[in-house]
């Protein structure tokens, strides 16, 4: 099967197409598959910078004006799953065994030379329009109005679940000690608020696989590596209309 420039461009629209084994293979002749087809053969993002994903720079920082706005960019093909992320993590923020703020996923590729497996690292997106806030009765969850991270506020949580049913990315759990539902906060109570500049899982990486900034610097790597254009960026079920700050992109 040949893949021309018009079938490539039917796949870069914004819609989710299922990746049968054969395009799969195609994809990994053009270096595609490498950069946007994971979880059950489907294609998440093959495009290549932000404009796509949200709007102009200059758009982007006129709706979401969050300074610092954090984010995080992952460069996927890095990760070796060592794991010293989440061992950081939950030291970091004393996470009990039953809980997660981050995990890394493992997916099978047999059609890769070489190494057969991906591990991709996902945890709570801080979206700019996150569905878990909209669906929260009390507003114990909410997104910071000056930094943009999704946060929870304990006490008002009263562990009816919704915000975990609502959230696209599987980021959330209850916890039991707290009697509330927690999840990732980029560390901002355990670090950032104290003059820390990256996540736990940022500063434990090894391997450089998780870029954490501030997406209003323009000096900032993440902000540099989002904008590019050389290297496919792309983003976690764009069709949910989420418009998440964790990026992913390879190299």
């Amino acid at each position: 099967m040949n893949m021309n420039k018009t079938d490539l461009e039917t796949l870069k629209k914004d819609d989710i197409k299922t990746v049968s084994p054969i395009e799969r293979r195609e994809f990994l002749k053009i270096g595609l598959a490498i950069s946007g087809i994971f979880a059950g053969g489907t294609i998440l993002s093959v495009v290549s910078n932000m404009n796509k994903v949200f709007a102009s720079p200059e758009e982007f920082s006129e709706k979401y004006p969050y300074k610092p706005h954090y984010s995080m960019v992952i460069r996927q093909d890095r990760c070796i799953d060592c794991e010293l992320c989440m061992e950081a993590c939950v030291i970091t923020n004393n996470v009990p065994d039953y809980g997660y703020r981050t995990m890394i996923l493992e997916k099978e590729v047999p059609d890769a030379i070489g190494q057969k497996k991906e591990f991709i690292p996902v945890l709570c997106n801080h979206c700019n329009n996150p569905p878990c806030v909209r669906a929260c009765p009390t507003r114990a969850t909410y997104k910071d109005k000056k930094n943009g991270i999704v946060m929870m506020e304990y006490g008002k949580c009263i562990g009816c679940k919704t915000c975990v049913v609502a959230c696209p990315y599987n980021a959330r759990y209850f916890n039991e000690e707290k009697h509330s539902i927690d999840k990732c906060n980029f560390c901002f109570d355990t670090r950032l608020s104290k003059g820390e500049k990256l996540t736990a899982c940022a500063a434990a990486c090894p391997a450089g696989v998780r870029i954490f900034g501030e997406l209003s610097d323009v000096n900032s790597e993440v902000y540099k590596l989002i904008h590019q254009i050389a290297k496919p960026v792309w983003v976690l079920r764009p069709e949910i209309g989420a418009k998440p700050n964790i990026f992913y992109m390879k190299g």
